[in-house]
């Protein structure tokens, strides 16, 4: 593998399991928390953008509360969850306070991942930390999600994340630094695999015989994540993380696998709006917002002249031109009866027509596609 294997992916989700984090006596490893701190800092000092997915909470709680983590009940656990998610947090924004680097905690259940609006509310929450230089720190809520409403490992997670934020990559540190055709610590035969293009059938068998993680991921729900990330346009990148400095060495050209994604994530996202089957309201615009769209702006309340149809915040409605052609399509920011409402309102006066202080936007133009006409 060449070196500088990250100069093509900006945006970065990496995930982290527990036994990286968190020793067998239950302990946090402070050290090697800090020297993935100066990775993330030095991958920021080169203009990428880092949001960490890390498990662990369970693990650290579980030594705090003194509950035995193979026999507990799920209320247990969840209690472990709340009293370690504290001690994961700090641990992480003191380990990046060293590079003037703000943490941030986010935790999520996959109804916030699935369930449209609240998508778009921890999308634009994750975007604002993002402009800010912020790192977020996810986990699940183990807190509240029980077993029919969890993800069940944070690979899955860090690729729904990956593909809430559009992100370029997902990188999975794990104990093993790729994906083999076999499990490389009790098959001698096996063979490291550099790069996947296609994740099918074989794929997937050769990942049930690779073990990966003493959490409860594992080779099979890596590959699973990288089939959620490729499919959103986003490369997955499987490498070692029991080594000091794992992202420093990946981007030195460490062994990794890297599940190449076929598109980029806005080009997915844009395939997506546009072949979108179920559209559930128009908007008409003016020509000063057809030409605001058409140089790459958002959709502003000012620049809709009417709205039809039964839509809820996150639905996708038609963007029609003054003479009524379909322009492109959209995630709309307002419901149907709070869209008529600001119609032509400048964005200044939407709180003064809502009654609180709303999005500047209609539709935003990360949310947003327009038609090619002849």
């Amino acid at each position: 593998m060449s070196g500088l294997v990250l100069a093509n992916y900006r945006r970065l989700v990496v995930k982290v399991g527990s036994s990286l984090l968190v020793g067998n006596d239950g302990q946090l490893n402070r050290a090697w928390l800090e020297k993935l701190a100066d990775d993330v800092a030095m991958l920021a000092s080169r203009d990428h953008e880092v949001l960490i997915v890390s498990s662990g909470a369970i693990a650290i709680g579980s030594l705090v509360l003194g509950i035995n983590k193979r026999r507990a009940r799920l209320e247990e656990l969840q209690a472990a969850a709340a009293a370690g998610q504290v001690q994961l947090v700090h641990a992480y924004q003191e380990a990046l306070r060293r590079h003037k680097i703000v943490a941030a905690q986010i935790l999520l259940t996959p109804d916030d991942t699935e369930n449209r609006r609240r998508f778009l509310n921890v999308r634009r929450t994750l975007g604002k930390l993002i402009e800010r230089s912020v790192v977020p720190v996810i986990n699940e809520n183990d807190t509240v999600a029980t077993e029919e409403i969890r993800y069940g490992d944070n690979d899955r997670l860090a690729a729904r994340i990956a593909q809430l934020v559009m992100a370029d990559a997902l990188i999975l540190l794990s104990d093993v630094d790729g994906f083999y055709t076999a499990d490389p610590a009790t098959r001698d035969d096996a063979v490291h695999i550099p790069e996947v293009t296609t994740i099918d059938n074989d794929t997937l068998a050769m990942a049930g015989e690779t073990r990966s993680d003493v959490g409860t991921g594992g080779m099979a729900t890596k590959v699973q994540a990288a089939s959620i990330a490729t499919r959103a346009g986003c490369s997955t990148i499987i490498t070692s993380g029991v080594i000091d400095h794992p992202l420093q060495a990946l981007n030195d050209g460490a062994r990794c696998t890297i599940f190449r994604a076929s598109a980029t994530p806005a080009a997915v996202r844009k395939q997506w709006l546009a072949g979108a089957l179920e559209v559930r309201g128009e908007l008409r615009l003016d020509d000063g917002a057809v030409r605001a769209l058409s140089g790459g702006g958002s959709l502003l309340s000012v620049g809709v002249t009417a709205v039809s149809g039964n839509f809820c915040r996150g639905d996708v409605v038609t963007l029609k031109d003054a003479a009524g052609k379909d322009i492109g399509r959209g995630l709309a920011e307002y419901s149907a009866d709070e869209a008529m409402r600001l119609v032509g309102i400048r964005s200044d006066e939407i709180e003064a027509v809502l009654g609180y202080r709303g999005r500047a936007s209609m539709v935003h133009r990360d949310e947003l596609v327009l038609f090619e006409h002849d």
